[in-house]
């Protein structure tokens, strides 16, 4: 593409994946990495194309930093988030700081430095509990966590800076993205590491709720399909497979691939507030289909056998500590 991208969050899970599919793209990857006295960049370290990108350090909560480093830039791809639902429950400040106040900064500095192009990453756990599907974009918010506020504020903060400001924003609003680098306090990794650890009872929360689960590579695609359109700008837009299963389903699922005979066990410290729970998302996809003619290449299947076998790699699976509960 020969555009410089600024990936903010690029040290995460979609980061990481995203700056390698920026890179295959053509794109030139400034990749921002959360600063840290161990200088260590997360899960860009090991990456094949780190030699490719220019990696900084730092902390989207300074306005000053946001400026420098949006400075000379194409676009943002802005990731960088606190993203763990249980523990905005523990510290729902943090989630203001870094979600609305952190996308303030971005889209302000991408403002003041001539309009570069802003791809905000959105979830869908703003519309919370599905009150019809699919879940199109024009489906209500609902605020049924701290963490689903404070993205619901980033999205408004986002969305306000095109409006009053005419900033090129698109509000990309994936669905549950799952796969290879995932944190341990999602569901998919939670179950294929507690299996791959040789556990027989797996522990986890709520197994009723359904959710639209898509692989990584999907929303990668998705991301960057999206950034070289203009119709997107101004546009919420879902990324999503348009396929529903629920967190019961996918831990047989997964148990089957893995050839497993563990058992699930509920975790009463993993169960939400019951009006905190989201028990239903399922993703109506056809505003992406219709600007970039976007489908997933990736059943869930076999997005879950790429995943797997990513775990089951001694490397990857020592990163994690299956026996304890990550909030």
């Amino acid at each position: 593409m020969n555009k410089k991208a600024l990936v903010t969050g690029a040290d995460g899970f979609i980061g990481s994946h995203l700056v390698e599919h920026l890179v295959e793209r053509g794109y030139t990857v400034r990749a921002l990495a959360q600063y840290n006295s161990f200088n260590h960049w997360g899960w860009l370290e090991g990456l094949d194309c780190l030699d490719r990108i220019e990696v900084v350090c730092g902390d989207v909560r300074d306005p000053h930093y946001c400026r420098e480093i949006v400075r000379g830039q194409d676009i943002v791809f802005h990731l960088a988030a606190l993203i763990a639902i249980p523990y905005s429950y523990v510290a729902p400040e943090s989630y203001v700081d870094v979600n609305v106040l952190g996308t303030l900064n971005i889209c302000q500095a991408a403002r003041d430095l001539g309009g570069v192009r802003v791809m905000h990453t959105s979830t869908s756990e703003v519309y919370g509990t599905a009150q019809y599907v699919p879940i199109d974009e024009n489906h209500p918010l609902q605020a049924q966590s701290p963490y689903s506020a404070s993205k619901i504020g980033a999205d408004a903060m986002a969305t306000s800076f095109h409006n009053a400001f005419n900033l090129p924003v698109t509000i990309v609003r994936p669905f549950n993205t799952y796969g290879p680098r995932q944190s341990a306090r999602a569901v998919i990794p939670t179950i294929i590491s507690q299996i791959a650890a040789g556990q027989t009872e797996i522990n986890l929360g709520d197994t009723s709720p359904t959710r639209d689960f898509n692989y990584v590579a999907d929303t990668c695609r998705g991301f960057s399909m999206l950034a070289e359109c203009d119709a997107a700008v101004g546009q919420v837009v879902n990324i999503g497979s348009n396929f529903e299963i629920s967190i019961a389903d996918t831990f047989e699922t997964i148990r089957r691939i893995m050839g497993s005979s563990a058992s699930l066990t509920v975790d009463p410290n993993r169960i939400r507030p019951p009006d905190s729970e989201v028990f239903r998302l399922w993703c109506d996809n056809h505003r992406i289909q219709e600007f970039v003619g976007f489908s997933p290449a990736y059943s869930i299947e076999a997005g879950l056998t790429k995943t797997i076998n990513w775990f089951l790699d001694p490397q990857n699976l020592a990163k994690y500590k299956p026996h304890i509960y990550n909030i």
